[in-house]
């Protein structure tokens, strides 16, 4: 980043670096509202989904209230001034307006997997582009018609014509549940791998996320994915496997 620093002031661009240490602690959940209002000088119904606000949280000022997460759910991301976090999580575990528990990274990739969201470096990376991945709402009508951003040529020809490889999501309902790497197999043939895979505590079934050939991506599409040395049974489904509970503007 140094380096790219000084690269950009010497054509004359006026840029500087901030490095921010600020602790980021994520609330998510239907009840996030209810048990974060008490702590606030903010009026959190307000305060839309991927829209941002400086507020006092439990008596911790210089506070930054973000309305987003990666859980599908409802919830905000918070960045709070260096050694301030352990107040603010103290009183959010001690809330009388819900039920508020720590949670780990487990527990995080199964939801995310659930709102059927990438993580970069599994079902995203710098191999994959966004019309694989199937996030083509994130390139804008500009830049399609302008065609002067890195990779166009690869990119604008994707859209034009279908990719060899599509990101799916694919449910089991046995076995044990799909890895990365585990080979999603149709006809006996192997037609890509899986990226991510959990059991869904939400659906009580395995779920998964996988890059497959693109003639065999149509939902409903029966495939098996072969885990440990084991083959389940499996079926090309629509993502998000549960509904996200965004709060969004109506």
């Amino acid at each position: 980043m140094k380096r790219k620093l000084e690269e950009c002031k010497s054509k004359g661009l006026d840029v500087e670096l901030e490095v921010l240490t600020n602790p980021l602690v994520a609330v998510q959940g239907p009840l996030m509202s209810k048990v974060l209002q008490a702590g606030v000088d903010v009026d959190l119904s307000q305060l839309y989904f991927m829209n941002t606000t400086m507020a006092s949280v439990f008596g911790v000022e210089g506070c930054r209230i973000t309305r987003c997460g990666y859980t599908g759910e409802d919830g905000v991301e918070i960045s709070i001034p260096e050694g301030k976090e352990h107040h603010i999580i103290d009183c959010l575990l001690a809330s009388k307006e819900g039920s508020v528990k720590l949670a780990g990274l487990g527990a995080r990739d199964s939801l995310r997997l659930e709102a059927g969201l990438c993580l970069y470096g599994n079902d995203i990376d710098e191999t994959t582009t966004p019309v694989e991945a199937a996030l083509t709402w994130l390139i804008g009508k500009r830049r399609r018609q302008d065609g002067n951003f890195p990779g166009s040529d690869v990119i604008l020809q994707q859209l034009k014509e279908k990719p060899a490889r599509k990101r799916v999501g694919i449910i089991t309902e046995s076995g044990p549940p799909p890895r990365a790497g585990s080979k999603v197999i149709v006809d006996e043939k192997e037609v890509g791998k899986i990226t991510s895979g959990v059991p869904s505590p939400s659906l009580k079934k395995n779920i998964a996320m996988a890059y497959i050939q693109t003639h065999c991506s149509k939902l409903g599409t029966e495939v098996m994915v072969e885990t440990r040395n084991k083959l389940s049974k499996g079926v090309i489904s629509r993502m998000p496997f549960v509904p996200s509970n965004y709060y969004l503007k109506k």
